[in-house]
């Protein structure tokens, strides 16, 4: 039985360069033997290129996160990042039959940990390319777009990336559907987008569509106060009207259960010049009647909203009063502070996304990381509430 990091090390040899190919290829390598073989058939004879068809047989996924077998429904990963609904939905029984992403880093340390690498650029790729599914997946970016008379249908949208997402409704009309955005998307143009959006899935592309929740991460198991905006559509008007969104959880998670269980490299302490500047920063900025600054998240406390640029990683410092060795490894102005002030390091940032233990975080440099992670979806509260799409799904569709 061939592996399949063998096969990956034979394709990255011919077609490293060609991601759309290598997408193309790992999409069939994940389909064979299913009925979606045959929609990505093309990629035959670009396999045929490096090892011969009958080689392959039965690939032995060694990926943390192998495809699902004897799937209980199918799925479309959109906006796919590195891949959080996919391990959500995957973990509900669910196989993903497509998956598109348009960041190359982000497709690569989805490749290193499901064994596909995403279609890239959404608004380049026909509906007709994407096979049937169960149900359609995504965190979209929130955008404005024109709401001036609404001549045009969902085409009043185009140019903004909730288009795609209506234009692959509308043509491969899935059961469901489960996007994901930010909170302000609330309030986004005045309320006027959500509004927007609302009016193109109910009433022009015939969902039923609950009314979208705000749902905070730290509800559902991680100590992190994220919150997001939840927008659940069925085709189905019994499974909308019976569907309930996740209830919070009683016990909540504080970071000392994500906390690194041994002490980490100096390379994650700060300087005490760095250090210095941002309570410089803090006090000038109290002094103005603002909020802005560092903040110090505790053990027995919730992290702030992971985001990348803005202070993402100096609103989320901790102590860390294990190092022992203070001598800098890299480039930093000054000692390293001798108070136990870092930086959360990557894991403790997937950790508070709700990724398990084998996600693979160093696929890309750590700057890249900690932006891929930053944009991720939290994990447990998608999977609660997909718990609950896919209960209405099951109901409807007699398998309950």
């Amino acid at each position: 039985m061939i592996t399949y990091t063998s096969v990956r090390e034979l394709l990255l040899e011919t077609y490293d360069s060609d991601f759309d190919l290598l997408a193309l290829v790992t999409h069939y390598l994940q389909s064979t033997g299913t009925e979606y073989e045959e929609h990505y058939a093309k990629a035959r004879k670009y396999l045929n290129r490096v090892l011969s068809l009958p080689e392959l047989g039965a690939i032995q996924w060694n990926v943390p996160f192998p495809p699902t077998t004897n799937p209980a429904f199918t799925f479309v990963d959109l906006f796919a990042g590195i891949g959080g609904f996919r391990i959500a939905f995957q973990n509900l029984g669910g196989k993903c039959v497509f998956s598109s992403e348009w960041d190359r880093g982000a497709r690569n340390t989805y490749e290193r940990n499901f064994g596909e690498v995403p279609f890239g650029d959404i608004t380049k790729i026909k509906a007709t390319n994407i096979p049937r599914h169960d149900i359609l997946l995504g965190g979209f970016p929130c955008q404005a777009f024109s709401i001036a008379g609404h001549q045009g249908g969902f085409e009043d949208t185009r140019g903004t990336l909730f288009f795609d997402i209506a234009r692959i409704l509308s043509d491969k009309r899935p059961s469901a559907f489960f996007l994901e955005n930010v909170k302000g998307l609330m309030h986004h143009h005045g309320g006027k987008t959500i509004s927007r959006i609302l009016e193109v899935l109910r009433g022009e592309l015939g969902y039923h569509v609950p009314d979208p929740r705000i749902v905070n991460a730290k509800d559902f198991g991680v100590p992190q106060n994220r919150e997001r905006v939840f927008i659940i559509g069925f085709l189905d008007k019994q499974q909308a009207d019976s569907f309930k969104y996740p209830t919070p959880m009683v016990r909540k998670a504080v970071f000392g259960d994500v906390k690194e269980s041994t002490p980490v490299s100096v390379r994650y302490y700060l300087s005490e010049q760095y250090l210095r500047g941002l309570r410089n920063h803090k006090e000038r900025h109290q002094a103005k009647g603002h909020g802005f600054g560092f903040e110090i998240v505790s053990d027995d406390s919730v992290s702030n909203t992971l985001v990348l640029g803005g202070m993402g990683k100096e609103r989320n410092l901790v102590v860390d009063h294990r190092l022992n060795d203070f001598t800098p490894i890299t480039n930093i102005r000054g000692p390293v502070n001798k108070e136990g002030i870092r930086k959360m390091t990557p894991r403790e940032w997937a950790r508070l996304q709700g990724f398990p233990e084998s996600f693979i975080t160093n696929a890309v440099a750590e700057t890249y990381s900690y932006k891929q992670i930053a944009n991720a979806v939290a994990i447990p509260a998608i999977e609660e509430t997909g718990k609950l799409i896919i209960r209405q799904f099951m109901k409807v569709n007699g398998h309950e």
